[in-house]
C-alpha cells in the first residue's frame, strides 16, 4: 500500500478532503523525523514504538580488499510494533491463508 492508497484509505474512512489528511500525514512523518533527530522517541499505545536504536562500534571486513574498517557507533531508526499490533497480524485470518498456498 502507497502513502496515496493510506490517504484515500482515511479520507474515505474519516470523510475529510484528502489534501487535508495529506497535510496531516506529511506533518505527523515531520513530527517523527524531528523527534527522532532529536533524539526522541514516540510512544504510541496500541500501535507501537518509534525508537533510536544504539549501535556499537565495530570492526568490519571489506572482503574484497581483505581490509579492515572501523565502524563509529551509531544510531538507527527502528519501529518496534506492541504486541496488539502484532497479536493482530498473527491472528490475520487473510495472511494464515497466504502461508497454506
Amino acid at each position: 500500500m502507497t502513502k496515496a492508497e493510506v490517504i484515500a484509505a482515511i479520507a474515505e474512512k474519516t470523510g475529510v478532503d484528502k489534501n487535508d489528511v495529506q497535510t496531516t500525514i506529511e506533518n505527523f512523518f515531520e513530527v517523527v523525523k524531528d523527534s527522532m533527530a532529536q533524539g526522541d522517541n514516540i510512544y504510541v499505545r496500541g500501535f507501537g514504538s518509534f525508537i533510536n536504536k544504539h549501535r556499537a562500534a565495530k570492526v568490519a571486513r571489506n572482503i574484497s580488499k581483505n581490509t579492515a574498517m572501523t565502524i563509529d557507533a551509531h544510531y538507527v531508526p527502528s519501529f518496534k510494533p506492541s504486541k496488539e499490533f502484532v497479536k493482530m497480524i498473527k491472528e490475520s485470518e487473510k495472511l494464515k491463508a497466504e502461508l497454506k498456498k
